[in-house]
């Protein structure tokens, strides 16, 4: 139905509410860099309006620091831009200091905690080869 796929990698080790954390901000990346993934309103029988949401499902998968690593390496080798997700952003406050703590690393050094994306199915099938669904 969809020629895209969307995928979230969400480190293992992390505390729950990280991990829910964690996956809404980085949803958050992949609607700021794709506008069109969102569909329409939603109506309920009162006509009330909710919220529109994404018009495909999203995966979430879970992996080990090192299947991170090496997905993060892929989607680079493959220039695919994901929404990524640092141990540091959870010290941090707001959107600056946010992308002041990213900007401190190199990609070979970053401790990644989760990262998003959204290419054609092939492609992301590849990027996150060793994740497995989130349980």
């Amino acid at each position: 139905m969809f020629d895209t796929k969307i995928a979230i990698v969400i480190r293992n080790d992390l505390a729950m509410w990280q991990k829910l954390n964690v996956t809404a901000f980085l949803t958050s990346g992949l609607v700021a860099q794709s506008p069109e993934i969102i569909g329409e309103p939603y109506r309920d029988a009162d006509s009330r309006v909710y919220n529109p949401m994404t018009i495909q499902p999203i995966v979430v998968l879970g992996a080990d620091q090192e299947t991170l690593r090496s997905i993060h390496k892929r989607s680079l080798d493959r220039q695919v831009t994901t929404s990524a997700y640092i141990e540091e952003m959870f010290a941090t406050g707001h959107d600056a200091a946010n992308r002041a703590a990213f900007a401190k690393f190199l990609p070979d050094d970053v401790r990644l905690v989760g990262l998003a994306l959204r290419a054609e199915k092939k492609i992301v099938d590849k990027i996150v080869k060793g994740a497995k669904m989130h349980p």
